[in-house]
C-alpha cells in the first residue's frame, strides 16, 4: 500500500501468524488479490523464509465472510494474484 519496495521496508509481523486489516472509503468488487515478496536474489541475507505462506482472505460487509484461502510458493514468482470467490 506503500510505494517503496525496498527490501527491508515491510509489514513484518512478530511470530509466525499475523493480520492485516485494509479498510477502503467505498465499495469495491474484488476478483483477486495479488501477493508480492521479494526474491531470494533480492534478499539481503539470500534467503526468503519470512515470506508468507497460508493466506485467508475475508470481507466484513454485515458479516464476516471468507472469500478464499491460499498458499503463497516461495520457489515460484514472487509476484502471486490468487482469485476470490466471488
Amino acid at each position: 500500500l506503500q510505494p517503496n519496495i525496498f527490501p527491508g521496508n515491510c509489514w513484518a509481523f512478530k511470530g509466525h501468524q499475523g493480520q492485516v486489516v485494509i479498510k477502503l472509503p467505498a465499495r469495491v468488487y474484488l476478483t483477486a488479490i495479488t501477493l508480492q515478496h521479494i526474491s531470494k536474489d533480492a534478499s539481503p541475507s539470500g534467503t526468503i523464509i519470512s515470506a508468507p505462506k497460508d493466506i485467508a482472505v475475508f470481507v466484513n460487509r454485515d458479516e464476516e465472510t471468507l472469500l478464499g484461502v491460499f498458499t503463497y510458493h516461495v520457489e515460484k514468482n514472487p509476484t502471486q494474484t490468487f482469485p476470490l470467490k466471488v
